[in-house]
């Protein structure tokens, strides 16, 4: 089958009897529910931009299994341009749609999956990698929309999966039949899986010898049997209910992923769908890579996503007629640096890689995780200087009703209009667009996407090599391979 079309995408969600509650209600479809509209039409983009001559080379690939040409979130990185190319595709989205187009977690869990599979095999023998291949062939057959799902609720932090009063607070293995496995719990914060055809549940942390149940990993219909989604609410998502007009913000793409706990009440896996069965050991390195490559993807995501937000606050300096003043443009000038520092670690990341054992692509862990550590500070410095810029208004914006009636429009109108060359809803529209990509929503997502900041701390301290740091040192000031003929004063 060749590469969905958006309308194909759409379509085949249709045909899903995907279980979701949004607001405290079941809904009849995903597609038609206005709340998760945008970011259906948000994935519906990375499907359409696959067929656009200017874009393939950076949202497709060949399938290193059957040479066939596929949609890059299907793809098993081969090479550094394979992950140079995917924090390409990741800006390039961020620009088209200026939010998050949520099937990066869904790519780095198949690419995760591949190699733990892969070592699972190596060590205890087995066939989870032939299970695992089969399933990708299918996903990439058939061009379907993934879900990763990692995160665990955890319950009482300090407690491990075997300590915690509610067993369930980590997915686990409930049954054991002949024919595969029932399993229990939830996953939180999960992005896309709403509207995506299949979840890929992974283990979320590293596991000991007697937590054999917790360490499972599989695939799962995102509407089989016992699966049900809870959609979470983000920063002022109700006007999505409210209808049309300038205080959407973004109203084409919505706000961050469309985030929702997903609930696995005792549902059914069948064998081929199992990859990971009790292999503790596997466990952590497969949370590690996990985490790895999607610490990368956000100095290409966020890039993309600031590159609108540096849009809309420059036109909202036109808007104002601050737009030639000189701090204006140097604090502009400021949220471009901070972006282009965070996509150039990414693409550094990538072009620094290296080879699996299963052989596919790592990226360099130092440099990715030094571009979430810096991403969990610059969103917020790009946010803070957005809103100096645009300035007050942006929490005291007129609603769109007060357009809308013939009382007050013509004061909200006079009142609002600074540069005469655009209109007071010019402004209110950008205005609400930088309201809500520097929400909390937004904010707290680019804070603890793919791990808190301590998390990318703790492995660069691991990747900094201080021990040959410090011979470098010594060698530097106590060394004595010197140049012959010269007068050096020792110390």
């Amino acid at each position: 089958m060749a590469i969905k079309t958006s309308k194909e995408y759409v379509e085949s969600l249709r045909e899903l009897q995907i279980k979701a509650y949004v607001g405290g209600s079941k809904i009849d479809c995903v597609v038609d529910h206005p709340a998760i509209a945008p970011h259906i039409n948000t994935v519906a983009k990375t499907y359409e931009l696959a067929h656009m001559p200017e874009h393939e080379e950076v949202m497709t690939a060949r399938s290193h299994l059957t040479g066939d040409k596929i949609h890059r979130y299907t793809h098993i990185f081969q090479n550094n341009e394979d992950l140079v190319k995917k924090i390409q595709m990741l800006r390039l989205l961020g620009q088209v749609t200026g939010t998050c187009f949520q099937r990066c977690v869904g790519l780095d869990a198949l690419n995760a999956m591949y190699a733990t599979s892969y070592d699972a095999d190596q060590a205890h023998g087995g066939n989870y990698h032939e299970r695992f291949i089969n399933y990708l062939k299918m996903i990439q057959e058939k061009d379907l929309m993934l879900a990763g799902a990692m995160t665990d609720p955890k319950g009482h932090r300090s407690r491990r999966p075997l300590e915690q009063e509610d067993p369930d607070q980590y997915v686990r293995v409930v049954e054991r039949r002949e024919d595969g496995v029932v399993i229990r719990g939830a996953k939180l914060h999960n992005t896309g899986g709403i509207n995506s055809h299949e979840i890929l549940v992974l283990p979320g942390t590293g596991l000991r010898d007697d937590e054999k149940d917790y360490a499972i990993a599989c695939a799962i219909p995102a509407d089989a049997e016992g699966v049900l989604f809870i959609f979470g609410r983000q920063s002022n998502d109700s006007r999505k209910m409210e209808g049309c007009g300038v205080d959407l913000g973004n109203p084409r793409f919505g706000v961050v992923g469309g985030e929702a706990l997903v609930v696995f009440e005792d549902v059914f896996v069948p064998h081929a769908r199992i990859f990971l069965n009790g292999e503790v050991e596997q466990c952590a390195t497969m949370v590690n890579n996990f985490a790895t490559w999607h610490r990368a993807n956000y100095g290409g995501c966020k890039a993309g996503n600031a590159d609108v937000l540096i849009g809309a606050t420059a036109k909202t300096t036109q808007i104002l007629g601050t737009d030639r003043n000189s701090v204006v443009r140097d604090k502009l000038t400021e949220m471009v640096h901070l972006t282009e520092t965070n996509y150039g670690t990414a693409i550094a990341s990538s072009a620094q890689g290296y080879k699996l054992p299963c052989g596919s692509q790592m990226v360099n862990p130092m440099l990715a995780n030094v571009t979430k550590q810096n991403i969990t500070r610059s969103v917020y410095s790009v946010g803070r200087l957005a809103h100096d810029l645009a300035g007050g208004y942006l929490a005291t914006m007129p609603s769109e009703e007060s357009f809308n009636n013939p009382e007050i429009a013509k004061y909200v109108e006079k009142y609002h209009v600074a540069n005469p060359e655009y209109t007071a809803e010019d402004r209110v529209k950008m205005g609400r667009y930088i309201e809500n990509m520097t929400s909390v929503t937004t904010m707290v997502e680019a804070m603890h996407g793919a791990g808190s900041p301590q998390a990318q701390r703790i492995v660069m301290l691991g990747q900094s090599e201080l021990a040959e740091k410090i011979k470098m040192a010594e060698e530097v000031i106590d060394g004595t391979n010197d140049a012959e003929g010269i007068a050096l004063r020792k110390l």
